[in-house]
């Protein structure tokens, strides 16, 4: 088994060293013990890093054939840093592991992964066994997260980040996903496959300051729910139809009002005009959105289906 760790780096040069190292002596251990391939590779992906992050890559590929590197244009975020990584690396190997430079996520947990891929898997996703070292904070709004991206209808494996092995076959099927605004956390379980999870402790950060504070949390969970999901327009309509039934019951409480001689020339129409408009406003605004949305989902060209199996006189298709 040819396998690739990739790894996107931005502003890491107080991490890599350290990662570079735990990396080599996981990779060498797999390789003596012969489960996997010795042309199996680490292979970082720069950022745009504004630090020396890649001239250490540099130094490190030059120093062992172990470590390869990608360097991006500029900095297009770190969705966008792992995609590149793993299309570019996905014809030569036959499976590929993302994990974060920090080395927060156990990197022991590879083992497993590739026992599970040798098991015939083809998605191995690592799952934080618990939260127990996150602030409160942290591990409410982490919870409230993978809550609301489900009640939105997103398809998410729950406790799990960027930390995952893909066969070459899962990395084919990922390639046909057309998306711009990124969210592999989503894009991932619709590949589908044969797909399962380990279990890992997430560690503490050993060194730098964390690339995701609250802003970009916030601000990555909307670019989830909104490359994902159309049911936010569908709220929307939703309620400009209960706005527009309010309406109904202001109308018929501002004609008894009139009635019993309680209200002022002029407030009923005004009052039931306001309620009205705004309701059915909100309606169509709700019902051109649902069309878009359609719009929308279909300019992302996602495949209507991917082939698991081709069975001819040849090997099955990969």
């Amino acid at each position: 088994m040819k396998l690739y760790l990739v790894i996107p780096c931005y502003n890491e040069e107080e991490v890599l060293p350290e990662t570079a190292s735990r990396l080599k002596e996981k990779m060498t251990a797999l390789t003596e013990a012969g489960r996997i391939s010795p042309e199996s590779r680490v292979v970082f992906v720069n950022d745009g890093s504004k630090d020396r992050t890649w001239e250490l890559i540099q130094a490190l590929h030059k120093e062992d054939k172990l470590f390869r590197g990608i360097c991006l244009s500029r900095n297009r975020g770190h969705q966008n840093a792992l995609l590149a990584g793993l299309m570019t690396v996905r014809a030569e190997c036959d499976a590929a592991i993302s994990l974060d430079a920090d080395l927060q996520d156990d990197i022991n947990a590879i083992d497993e992964m590739v026992d599970k891929y040798a098991e015939g898997y083809d998605v191995v996703y690592g799952v934080r066994s618990s939260r127990k070292k996150d602030t409160f904070f942290k591990r409410t709004t982490a919870q409230g997260f993978y809550k609301v991206m489900r009640a939105m209808g997103v398809e998410t494996i729950y406790n799990h980040a960027d930390y995952r092995l893909m066969s070459r076959r899962a990395l084919a099927g990922l390639a046909e996903f057309k998306e711009v605004n990124l969210f592999l956390r989503g894009i991932v379980p619709l590949v589908g496959f044969r797909s399962t999870t380990v279990s890992y402790e997430r560690g503490e950060r050993f060194a730098g300051e964390s690339k995701y504070p609250l802003k970009k949390m916030l601000a990555f969970a909307f670019e989830g729910i909104t490359s994902l999901s159309v049911k936010p327009i569908r709220m929307i309509a939703t309620l400009g139809f209960l706005i527009f039934c309010v309406s109904i019951g202001m109308l018929i409480y501002s004609i008894l009002r009139r009635i019993g001689g309680h209200t002022v020339d002029g407030w009923a129409s005004l009052a039931v005009s306001i309620w009205a408009l705004g309701g059915i406003q909100l309606l169509a605004i709700g019902v051109i959105g649902e069309y878009i949305g359609k719009i929308y989902l279909e300019t992302k060209a996602r495949p209507t289906f991917l082939i698991s199996e081709y069975l001819k006189d040849e090997d099955s298709y990969e």
